[in-house]
């Protein structure tokens, strides 16, 4: 039946194709067509690239298909397909013709079994054989929950593939994994399946016609903008989404997902990135787009906890209890309003303010990036003749208005103060000011606005790029695991976090109003008591206590309470020490566990004495300094590029000498030892920060390590049971001169060594961290919650 509907419709062809040839033939396969995406706007996209294409020489044929049996699920599709809509700009006699066209092409099918897709297969193949049509290629679309998607991905594979010469694209939607682990894993399971040249990952807000002319303005507006796109001109960069709806029949996807995953993680990074990444010299160019994403992502600082402000409004619990069948008095941790502050150590943007706000039952529907200029001017004139005209008093910004709000359309906007925009006529136009409306307290008419010559919806955008293959407006395995990989320790360290309750829409009045503090940012109101948590003690009320561990002092708590108070220790030790003797001596240990340590350090603690200290490396890969493995360079990122140490008050060790790596015979230990005792009194440092491997090796002293755990207090070479292996070391002896010695112990995966050390002697041959023990020193022990308890 299906090939003779095709067959007509080639004959007839409403508009045939100019080359007056086929293309060849397109088979569009939706999974999960009768889902709530497909209904409200995967149909309607398909319908729209079938009015776009139909002259373009492709024949197409559309193949719902879902889990539902034949005859209900097909009435079901049919019922959709029946209420699409026409365009305003389609002349109304031609949308009739090719919407019953469309209805014809259309089948569906229920896939569940092998079976199901060896037949569907057989169909295509069927068509094209009777109809003599080459195959251009296939579209799988996953309208499908995640958990679907390596099942469906190995029947495609094993089942459905077009033959040699057609490409695939398969159409993956997010969620694509709760954090970065399990975001790694789905990457892995489909990576078995499809190479990421056939994968297509959505965010369908690279289709909202304003977030994807972001890139596009930028670069066409070069001149205007390249002296004033920076830290010297910029204020603050606001990324925000607001929604009056509330979660109500979704409490099962957002009690697993809440507002950071569902809009921060994707949505909202992807227009940040937009505006913040450095433009490259080709911005068309797929590979440089991912390249300078990428290289966006790696200059951003860290979030912790107090990068956020988290809310949920009240009537949240009751819907999970009734949608979830969970007990009457269940608390839910899940935010469904995030304000999130982000910084970057780039040269362009470092202390700028990045935004990002997006949240459920709020007064308004409305999203847009902001990018707010700072103002230098001062205007001696009234505000009656400041109004007047264009005064450069008045605030200077760029809005990209991506829906709803006071315009209710997609839009571009840039104050007249600041410049005429280029804008592309064949897609955008000047907009006529409307005098009834004000944008972020401005009349429109202080702005040259601009909105789209013909408005899409996004999903027909990205099914378009689907079709043509534009992979730089989907998701690549590189970026969507940058991403995660910011986002996950954010998650991690609010997950028990109790949000702030808010009463909803118009009644928030300004209780979700947030301020940046130093180190984050807080919440401007008190919270009403009315509106507190009845409920017990939560983790996060706890804060870090002080005991014993191996007979010295021990400080625990969660890990960002406990690096706050670590951070704090560390800044009093100098102070004491400045008074002291006028200086202060530190020696710090490499790897991933100190990395908050340095960032509280650069970003909170302000009065710490940098000008009169010195720092030191407790140990060092032998690599290239500016080696990504290199501990100083770890050190250099994340906290000595921040604070004004004077140049020769930092000691890297001398690792690289004569262009070899720790050679013995070039001496880079005994030199760092020589300056170690000109420099320090006694060689006895100020304070020394070290670690704990799962091993129980510290510093880069290894159980039965040859060199460093007894003999001269002295700096020596050893080896390290992984890559790479040669390392250079403070020695046992030298550490334990310290005035003072911290450690610090984070994470589950320290747990095994931490109940270890606990019941051991001193046993450094085996243990060498059971060894540290400062002869005149004090040793103080640093372990959070999860390496002590597990």
């Amino acid at each position: 039946m299906l090939g003779r509907v095709l067959c007509t419709v080639l004959f007839v062809g409403a508009l045939p194709s100019p080359a007056g040839a086929s293309q060849g033939h397109i088979s569009v396969v939706l999974l999960g067509a009768n889902g709530d995406l497909a209904k409200k706007y995967l149909w309607q996209g398909l319908f729209q690239l079938y009015m776009d294409q139909v002259s373009s020489g492709h024949s197409f044929t559309f193949h719902g298909a879902a889990l539902t049996a034949l005859e209900p699920g097909q009435r079901l599709m049919f019922d959709v397909l029946k209420k699409l809509s026409c365009p305003p700009d389609e002349a109304p006699n031609r949308c009739a013709v090719l919407k019953d066209q469309f209805l014809k092409l259309s089948q569906y099918h229920q896939l569940g079994t092998a079976e199901d897709y060896t037949a569907l297969n057989r169909d295509i193949e069927t068509l094209l054989g009777q109809e003599g049509l080459k195959e251009a290629g296939r579209i799988f679309y996953f309208s499908v929950p995640p958990f679907a998607y390596t099942e469906i991905a190995r029947h495609v594979n094993s089942s459905c593939r077009p033959r040699a010469g057609a490409w695939l694209r398969v159409v993956l939607e997010k969620p694509f994994g709760h954090d970065l682990h399990s975001a790694q894993q789905l990457a892995a399971e489909l990576a078995g399946f499809f190479s990421e040249e056939e994968m297509y990952r959505v965010d369908h807000y690279l289709g909202k016609q304003a977030v994807a002319h972001i890139l596009p303005f930028r670069d066409q507006n070069r001149q205007f903008l390249g002296p004033i796109w920076n830290r010297h001109h910029v204020e603050r960069v606001e990324v925000v989404l607001k929604e009056t709806v509330d979660a109500k029949g979704r409490t099962r996807f957002y009690e697993q997902y809440g507002v950071i995953r569902d809009v921060l993680q994707n949505h909202l990074t992807e227009a940040l990135l937009f505006l913040v990444m450095e433009l490259p010299a080709n911005a068309s160019s797929a590979q440089e787009l991912v390249q300078h994403k990428l290289q966006a992502f790696q200059s951003l600082w860290g979030l912790q906890r107090s990068s956020a402000v988290l809310g949920q409004y009240q009537a949240y619990d009751s819907q999970v209890q009734e949608e979830l069948q969970e007990a009457r008095g269940y608390v839910s941790t899940t935010p469904t309003f995030a304000g999130v502050l982000i910084h970057s150590q780039s040269p362009r943007w470092e202390g700028v303010p990045f935004l990002l706000t997006s949240g459920k039952a709020l007064d308004e529907r409305v999203g847009y990036a902001r990018v707010l200029f700072k103002n230098k001017a001062y205007c001696p004139q009234s505000g009656t003749l400041r109004d007047a005209g264009h005064s450069q008093c008045k605030p200077k910004q760029i809005i990209f208005h991506f829906g709803h709000g006071a315009l209710d359309a997609p839009a571009v906007l840039v104050s007249r103060n600041l410049f005429q925009p280029v804008m592309p006529k064949d897609s955008w136009k000047e907009a006529g000011a409307r005098s009834d409306l004000h944008i972020f307290g401005q009349p429109l008419s202080d702005f040259y606005m601009y909105s789209p010559v013909k408005e899409r919806d996004a999903y027909s955008v990205v099914i378009s790029n689907i079709y043509h293959g534009r992979k730089d407006f989907f998701i690549t395995v590189e970026h969507l695991l940058a991403s995660w990989a910011f986002w996950t320790p954010l998650l991690d360290s609010t997950s028990r976090q109790p949000p702030r309750l808010y009463p909803g829409g118009v009644e928030n009045q300004q209780l979700l109003d947030f301020e940046m503090v130093p180190g984050g940012v807080a919440f401007t109101l008190a919270e009403p008591a009315e509106l507190l948590n009845p409920g017990g003690q939560t983790p996060s009320d706890f804060r870090a206590i002080q005991s014993k561990f191996r007979q010295s002092p021990l400080v625990s708590g969660w890990a960002e309470e406990l690096i706050a108070r670590l951070a704090s220790d560390v800044e009093e030790a100098a102070v004491r020490s400045v008074a002291r003797s006028g200086r202060f001596h530190l020696a710090l240990s490499g790897g991933s566990s100190p990395v908050g340590l340095f960032q509280r350090l650069a970003r909170q603690h302000y009065g710490f004495p940098w000008q009169q200290s010195h720092v030191w490396l407790v140990d060092e890969r032998c690599v290239p300094l500016t080696d990504s493995e290199s501990n100083f360079q770890g050190l250099h990122r994340h906290l000595l590029q921040h604070v004004r140490v004077p140049y020769f008050n930092i000691h890297p060790m001398p690792v690289h000498l004569n262009r070899r790596l720790c050679v013995e015979e070039d001496g880079g230990a005994q030199l760092y030892a020589k300056d170690i005792v000109a420099l320090v009194a006694n060689a006895s440092f100020d304070l020394v920060l070290l670690g704990v491997g799962t091993d129980g090796h510290t510093a880069s002293l290894f159980p039965r390590s040859e060199n460093g755990l007894e003999g001269a207090a002295t700096v020596v070479l050893t080896e390290s049971p992984v890559k790479p292996h040669q390392r250079m070391s403070l020695s046992l002896p030298l550490i334990n001169r310290a005035r003072q010695v911290f450690v610090l112990v984070l994470g589950k995966g320290k747990h095994d060594i931490t109940t270890l050390l606990s019941r051991v002697g001193h046993e450094p041959r085996k243990w060498p961290i059971s060894g540290v023990s400062p002869s005149s020193g004090q040793l103080v022990w640093y372990v959070d919650y999860e390496a002590l308890l597990g």
